[in-house]
């Protein structure tokens, strides 16, 4: 079941970070518009993170994409900015890490 939920999360970074084609539908659009946000999206792989997906993979992962140099990804801003966002959703920060000396 798990390698079912890190097939999971990786599609699902996939589509996110890719975007909407140019040549999309009324029904991708509103699909989109309905599940493509970056919250729907972090919910959908904390709850493949909930049974078994590693904080790491998910990180492994988003480098990945990073580092391919023939993904069609890479040429767009506007999905190097999605993909900025995951990581820094996913990232651990010293300040998430420390919130409890405050």
């Amino acid at each position: 079941m798990t390698e079912w939920h890190v097939e999971h999360m990786k599609k699902i970074v996939i589509k996110f970070v890719t975007g909407l084609s140019e040549n999309a539908t009324n029904w991708e659009k509103r699909q989109n518009k309905r599940y493509g946000k970056i919250s729907i999206v972090c919910r959908q792989i904390e709850y493949d993170i909930k049974h078994g997906v590693t904080t790491q993979q998910v990180l492994t992962h988003i480098q990945d994409i990073q580092t391919q140099s023939n993904v069609n990804i890479l040429k767009d801003e506007s999905s190097l900015n999605r993909l900025d966002q995951l990581k820094e959703h996913f990232a651990p920060s010293m300040e998430k890490n420390f919130a409890w000396w405050r």
